[in-house]
This record gives C-alpha cells, sequence and structure tokens, in this order.
C-alpha cells in the first residue's frame, strides 16, 4: 500500500521522463485526495509564473494497487474518477466471484453464477 509520498515520488518519476521535452520546470501544484488515493496536478512554472502547457492533465494514483494513470484533459476530472471508482467496483465484484468459484470447487458443491 502507498503512502502519499511515495505516490508523489512516482508522480515525480513519471513528469522527470517529460523534463527533456519542455523548457519549463515541471512540479507538482496541488494534491486532491481521494478514498482510494490522490489525484496529483502539475505543471510548468518559468520565472515563478505558470505558463500554459498542452497535455498536462493530471495524473491518479491508487493507493491499494500502485497504478499510475494519466488522466486526459478533454473530460471532466470528477468524470474520470466516477469511471474509475466503477471499475475498482468491477473488478472488486470479479475478485469475489473468483474466490467464490474457487472455494465451492475445494467443497465439490456448484459453483456461484454471474450475478
Amino acid at each position: 500500500m502507498l503512502t502519499e509520498e511515495d505516490a508523489r515520488r512516482l508522480v515525480l518519476a513519471e513528469i522527470d521522463t517529460m523534463r527533456g521535452r519542455a523548457e519549463y520546470d515541471l512540479q507538482i501544484h496541488r494534491v486532491e485526495a481521494l478514498p482510494f488515493g490522490w489525484i496529483f496536478y502539475w505543471g510548468a512554472v518559468r520565472d515563478g509564473r505558470r505558463p500554459l502547457l498542452g497535455g498536462n492533465g493530471p495524473f491518479l494514483v491508487d493507493r491499494e494497487n500502485e497504478r499510475l494513470i494519466g488522466l486526459p484533459t478533454h473530460t471532466p476530472v470528477s468524470h474520470q474518477i466516477a469511471d474509475y471508482e466503477r471499475r475498482l467496483r468491477r473488478e472488486s465484484h470479479a475478485r469475489n466471484l473468483a474466490a467464490a468459484k474457487q472455494a465451492a470447487q475445494q467443497r465439490g458443491t456448484p459453483a456461484p453464477g454471474p450475478a
């Protein structure tokens, strides 16, 4: 499980891969805590100002599975968070169903069907 500092290091490492293509200093501007992780907003800084930099969508970091996901800028972040939360619920359901099927096989009883 990641801490916020671990997540920050992941994001900074990803930003470092982009530094060679930008003439500005790239840094994290803001972090938003979520139930499952964080959203890191980042961008350029030059001479103490924030110039416009295209394509700098925020990063979502999931603390449980250590996913780092670059979010696109063409969809509101709130919609992308809701989509990711639905994805987590589907994955959780699939894991629970797989565990139930495995337990049923070990007991020799019929496995539960899809919900």
